[in-house]
């Protein structure tokens, strides 16, 4: 299990195989145990370096304020660790939000993007919005991480065979830290560089789930903002698309990641194939 240190914190991370590099980055409250339908499969063809965010999983809990710029530093500090020149990242949800900061900030670090259910910012701009967003800060501090995992595996995963997928769910949650899984939260609301995405040249897949959190359309929107994107879209999938729908996430995601190796550009698979 390596560690390296950056700023004063430990953080952790593993790898795998050999090859050109694929980093993954999680989301808010996950760590790198939510890439395990994807290592292996990536990990035949590639080297792939999968990182627990700060604050969560193995990687130190600083008692600080965070962000999602400070995010991008760990992860840029890790591929300069590894003495990587660019790397095919793939970050979901929050960890999407850590590579638009990454790709704004420091573009040269990136070979390809691909964002999962996310975007470039986290912004009230309707009362609803409002609404939505001082909900989730307000129940997030009123709940304790067990009730908020039995909610959130109920969510995610609605179906009946899904029961192992709401069980890992259940058990991982409440091991996070409260007070750095508080932090995470508000690092989100009101960050974005959706201004600046103009910077992210990189070829970048969007892939968005049709029941995720937030409309497709909303990525279609953001997708004409970057210069060289493409959306996918995953039918009977929700937020948790690498965990739900492994097979035909996988099969996308190794077919835009051997297209940008072979700097050959073909057109994927029907985006509705699955």
């Amino acid at each position: 299990m390596p560690y390296f240190d950056y700023d004063g914190c430990q953080l952790h991370y593993e790898e795998y195989g050999h090859g050109a590099p694929v980093l993954l980055v999680h989301g808010l409250g996950s760590s790198t145990r939510d890439w395990e339908y994807q290592i292996p499969a990536l990990a035949a063809h590639y080297r792939v370096i999968a990182l627990d965010i700060r604050g969560h999983g193995r990687s130190d809990k600083p008692s600080e304020r965070y962000s999602i710029a400070g995010f991008a530093e760990d992860v840029a500090a890790l591929i300069e660790h590894c003495q990587l020149d660019a790397v095919h990242l793939v970050g979901i949800s929050m960890g999407g939000m850590i590579g638009f900061q990454l790709g704004v900030e420091r573009p040269e670090l990136l070979k390809s993007l691909c964002i999962v259910n996310s975007g470039p910012e986290v912004k009230a701009k309707s009362p609803r919005d409002y609404l939505e967003i001082a909900k989730r800060w307000s129940l997030s501090r009123l709940l304790s991480l067990e009730t908020i995992a039995k909610a959130l595996g109920k969510m995610l995963f609605p179906k009946p065979e899904q029961a192992e997928l709401r069980q890992k769910i259940e058990a991982r949650w409440p091991q996070n830290d409260k007070r750095a899984y508080l932090a995470s939260l508000d690092a989100i609301i009101g960050w974005g560089v959706r201004e600046r995405l103009a910077r992210i040249t990189c070829p970048t897949l969007v892939i968005s789930a049709d029941r995720d959190y937030t409309p497709v359309a909303q990525k279609a929107a953001y997708v004409k903002e970057l210069p060289n994107a493409r959306l996918l879209v995953i039918e009977d999938s929700r937020h948790a698309t690498p965990l739900d729908q492994p097979q035909c996430f996988n099969s996308h995601l190794l077919a835009f990641l051997a297209e940008v190796e072979q700097a050959a550009p073909t057109p994927l698979k029907d985006p509705k194939a699955c």
